[in-house]
């Protein structure tokens, strides 16, 4: 069941093409909101607002944002015009969007006409804030490198939410984003990986892809029952079109959970279990204890003789990450905080530049 309440909007807090952030008032107590102006609309002070409140009242660590479901002064919105696919598809905010493969799009021919990524490099992630190590190293190891980011629905549907995603636009630091499945709001929307990739390579002509979810991942501390085991399948779709499928692995020894010390159940699932084509893994050879522990988690889970492994030193990539200039952050934890985990990213980008020059 949703939880809804309906407000008054107190103050627009900032307002950007595709999200207005507003202070509203419900019951004489002011809390922050989200419009998706995709979604609801343009929005002012002033107007009453429909709001979606049930992750605030769960305490669900969304941030303390209501959603908008309807601006009431204005619900009647302005279809834009072409495009039919259906994201959310039968629900209550089903929208459409204009996807860049369908029939009357420009671009419909050149989904028909593909024939292989070429070993492009892709790095496919699991959680959104692999995406900022990542990019920022590919950037600092080649400044002419033209990056993509393609967001699936594993977590956040709607791109505009990451504050991450823009900042990186902003900075020119990628090209431009490609929302999949169910995520919206991308420079463009495709209906699966398949097609998010081509269109990275042949719409926007980048040289490296990154693959991961939005902002938020579900786990439920089961084995397979999380919503970051998609990346086993995006890597076989990366292999299956040629491409150079790189797995960024989740490693930690900051996070208090055990499930997650040193390489994540998670990731272990993924390369175990899940992914069945064979994939570029980059592991950082930390000192004494942390390299150990690592190592006999690869040969636990035979992850040595099913994947190429590439040990790779950390200190470099830690110097370039202190010295980018960008603020990382995953679980609440930044750099110095959980710097295992960042390097980690890292590597994978490391491994990415290799890519064209061959790896075996």
């Amino acid at each position: 069941m949703l939880s809804v309440k309906i407000g008054k909007v107190v103050k627009v807090l900032k307002e950007d093409p595709e999200l207005t952030e507003i202070l509203v008032n419900i019951d004489q107590h002011e809390f922050k909101a989200l419009n998706y102006n995709q979604l609801s609309g343009v929005i002012e002070e002033g107007d009453k607002v429909l709001l979606n409140t049930t992750a605030v009242d769960l305490q669900l660590g969304t941030g303390g944002y209501h959603f908008v479901i309807s601006n009431l002064e204005h619900p009647e919105q302005q279809i834009v015009p072409g495009g039919h696919i259906m994201k959310l598809r039968y629900t209550p905010y089903q929208l459409k969007v204009f996807a860049a493969e369908e029939q009357e799009s420009p671009y419909h021919e050149v989904f028909n006409a593909f024939d292989t990524l070429g070993q492009m490099p892709v790095i496919v992630g699991t959680l959104h804030s692999m995406l900022a190590p990542v990019v920022s190293v590919l950037k600092h190891l080649n400044p002419q490198l033209k990056i993509v980011y393609i967001m699936t629905d594993g977590a956040a549907l709607p791109a505009p939410l990451s504050n991450l995603v823009r900042s990186l636009k902003k900075e020119s630091m990628i090209e431009g984003t490609i929302t999949i499945g169910n995520a919206f709001g991308g420079d463009l929307d495709c209906v699966n990986i398949y097609n998010g990739l081509i269109a990275a390579k042949e719409i926007m002509k980048c040289d490296a892809a990154v693959v991961a979810m939005g902002p938020g991942i579900v786990g439920t501390g089961t084995k397979y029952g999380f919503t970051g085991i998609e990346q086993g399948h995006i890597l076989d779709a990366v292999n299956d079109l040629s491409g150079c499928a790189i797995a960024v692995p989740r490693i930690s020894f900051a996070d208090a959970r055990e499930r997650h010390q040193g390489i994540s159940h998670h990731s272990i699932t993924v390369l175990e279990k899940i992914v069945k084509t064979k994939v570029h893994l980059g592991i950082p050879s930390f000192d004494g204890q942390k390299k150990e522990i690592l190592s006999k988690q690869v040969k636990a889970a035979r992850i040595h003789q099913k994947h190429y492994i590439h040990w790779i030193e950390p200190d470099t990539l830690f110097h370039i990450l202190k010295h980018s200039g960008m603020k990382f952050s995953t679980m609440g934890r930044g750099l110095e905080e959980d710097r295992e985990f960042f390097i980690t990213a890292a590597a994978a980008a490391q491994i990415a530049i290799s890519c064209s020059a061959g790896l075996e």
